[in-house]
């Protein structure tokens, strides 16, 4: 890889090695698209560039493991949704309406955003690929912008066991994706979710997975859409493996997490939408107990923020509260936090090097790949003092404080500017998208769209069309 040595100089740098070190007044040094040295005052090669992190804190790029980047030209749009009224818009009413330029928009500006927020590798839990062309755009998004993506492939329109057995499909896998499970920049997942429908109708796409040696990520314990049901049958069926991405998982009872923690599996936790959507409380506490590992999430632009410091301080409120009101319950007094700030920014970047099978990543380390994040922001008065690293970045640190970020030893973000990135076209792209969608609902629609009506109470046993399943477990029958 060619370009210039980087050195970050006199940062405090949190490494989230093994043992957690913080190293104040730091430098790290990158060759090429790995992490060279670590150390104070280092000596480096002729021509480095180099970023002064004095008064700044140095972590490694944060990982998301759960994004619906293809819904990003909807930001905020349904604020007020409930999970059912997100479920009648995409995947009953209007989700179809989406074009291929329209997934190629979303996606584009969800990675742009991503970067900006100092989140270097995504999950692009891309559930709208209704075609291959729709998947080709996708892809074609995220290779434009210089950051670490995995598609992970989805179809909320049709049938695992119908999307995965085409030979468009085939062709696609060939065509886009890495070969034999390994992936530097782009990396690929089957993502769709089990129902838990008795026929088990999902079984024949894990089958599809594992003869392509590919994740599974599956929305799990989501309240009115999959239950423990799903998980049993993928753990009789032998789908339940350490690749396997369990998102949310907030509605599942112990032995569901106990087949979890039995398999190697993990959970993708995005506590601002399990807080305010519905899918259940948010379960950090009860995978802290069964010890299933943690990643983090946001989910989608649609609602909520589009970065992980917001994640990494919703989850440590969301944990916390429930241990203090579990102890309230009970005349008891919690003296001390059993989830701590270093933990969640933890989960926020090697948790999620974890789940994705990539042990180069997640750590400031040498040898480590160079995927860099600089919080700095010597205009804002919440940036200093720093006394408490791992504190900062969970409770005080923002979007606006990232001021640099690498991804593979590249800089791509430098005085709190993006490096080589054409906002404007991307702006332009998601304005069509927006017309489209607008046009094509027309005016009323499109305004009631902010708050649909539900028009079938059905919907709250089962969202997908593909199996009349019902499972009678969301409300009284």
């Amino acid at each position: 890889m060619s370009g210039r040595p980087v050195v970050l100089r006199g940062g405090t740098v949190i490494t989230v090695d093994a043992r957690h070190s913080v190293l104040p007044g730091h430098d790290v040094l990158v060759v090429d698209d790995r992490i060279a040295d670590v150390g104070v005052g280092l000596t480096v090669p002729d021509g480095t560039d180099e970023i002064d992190a004095s008064d700044g804190i140095v972590l490694p790029g944060m990982i998301d493991t759960h994004r619906h980047m293809w819904q990003t030209a909807m930001r905020g749009y349904g604020a007020d949704w409930t999970l059912t009224q997100y479920f009648v818009w995409y995947y009953l009413e209007s989700g179809k309406h989406f074009r291929p330029e329209d997934v190629h928009a979303g996606n584009l500006l969800g990675a742009i955003e991503a970067l900006d927020a100092g989140v270097t590798t995504v999950v692009d839990w891309s559930h709208g690929l209704r075609t291959t062309q729709h998947a080709d755009a996708a892809v074609d998004a995220l290779e434009s912008v210089p950051g670490r993506f995995v598609l992970a492939y989805g179809n909320i329109q049709d049938a695992p066991a119908s999307w995965t057995g085409t030979p468009e499909f085939r062709d696609f896998v060939a065509r886009r994706t890495p070969g034999g499970g390994s992936w530097d920049m782009l990396g690929f997942q089957l993502a769709f979710d089990v129902t838990g429908d008795p026929t088990f109708p999902e079984q024949p796409a894990f089958e599809v997975a594992r003869d392509l040696g590919v994740a599974v990520t599956t929305h799990a314990g989501v309240w009115g859409a999959t239950n423990n049901d799903g998980i049993r049958l993928m753990h009789d069926g032998g789908f339940m493996s350490p690749q396997n991405v369990y998102v949310h998982a907030a509605s599942l009872s112990a032995d569901s997490y106990h087949r979890i923690a039995a398999t190697g599996g993990s959970v993708s936790v995005s506590t601002e939408s399990e807080q305010s959507a519905g899918q259940g409380y948010p379960p950090t506490w009860a995978l802290r107990a069964h010890g299933i590992p943690v990643s983090l999430s946001m989910d989608t632009t649609v609602w909520w923020s589009g970065d992980l410091f917001s994640a990494m301080r919703s989850t440590l409120g969301a944990d916390r509260s429930r241990v203090h009101m579990e102890a309230h319950a009970k005349g008891e007094t919690v003296t001390h936090s059993a989830l701590r700030a270093e933990q969640v920014v933890e989960w926020a970047t090697r948790g999620g090097a974890r789940a994705l099978g990539r042990d180069d990543l997640g750590s400031i380390e040498v040898g480590q790949k160079a995927d860099v994040v600089l919080i700095r922001n010597e205009h804002s008065p919440a940036m200093f003092p720093l006394l408490n690293p791992h504190g900062h970045v969970a409770f005080q640190a923002q979007r606006a404080d990232v001021e640099a970020v690498l991804v593979n030893g590249r800089i791509v973000k430098r005085d709190h500017r993006l490096v080589g990135i054409d906002l404007d076209a991307a702006r332009a792209a998601i304005d069509r998208t927006v017309e489209h969608l607008r046009s094509t609902l027309g005016e009323e629609q499109w305004q009631r769209g902010m708050n649909p009506d539900v028009p079938d109470t059905e919907l709250l046993d089962n969202p997908y069309t593909y199996t009349d399943y019902r499972s009678g477990s969301t409300h009284a029958v």
